[in-house]
């Protein structure tokens, strides 16, 4: 692996007690996010050949979303994604490594957000870097890591629908 995204999914509905949080939609705003997401990074030569997503629907969909922005795309639905820890979503990658030159996972906050900033720590990355990311992981953000040779994630950046601007 050469690359991985780290991404969150994009913003959805608020949920109801009947359907649960696992079954929340998008929203108009969320579909628009990952939109613009998935071509903004496609623009910049992201292009995932594996994309590992979570199996609750905002994920799905923000893939959905995504996708026609990368062409031909392996995708795995993994329900083991959904509000996951960062030790898991770190377990994903590392089995992930050797069969993808680029790698999106898209998955949910907390856990893609604290593996982010675990990468960053295990990196040395700059203060001014942390402090981007303390900020907070906002939907349809993603972290973009280069991995070296020894498999170290190093940061070559951060976007967010704020970022890219109005649809």
């Amino acid at each position: 692996m050469h690359r991985l995204i780290l991404m969150r999914h994009a913003q959805a509905e608020a949920s109801s007690p009947s359907d649960g949080d696992e079954a929340r939609p998008l929203s108009n705003t969320g579909r628009k996010e990952a939109l613009r997401m998935g071509r903004t990074l496609a623009e910049r030569g992201l292009k995932p050949d594996l994309a590992l997503v979570s199996s609750a629907v905002r994920t799905r969909q923000t893939w959905d979303q995504m996708h026609d922005a990368f062409g031909d795309v392996e995708v795995r639905d993994e329900p083991r994604l959904y509000n996951a820890p960062s030790d898991v979503l770190r377990r994903f990658v590392e089995a992930c490594e050797d069969e993808a030159g680029c790698l999106l996972l898209l998955a949910h906050n907390p856990g893609v957000h604290v593996l982010a900033t675990e990468y960053l720590s295990e990196s040395a990355a700059s203060p001014a870097i942390l402090d981007r990311l303390a900020g907070g992981f906002p939907t349809a953000a993603a972290a973009l890591f280069t991995v070296d040779v020894a498999g170290r994630c190093v940061f070559e950046g951060f976007l967010t629908p704020r970022d890219l601007g109005a649809a």
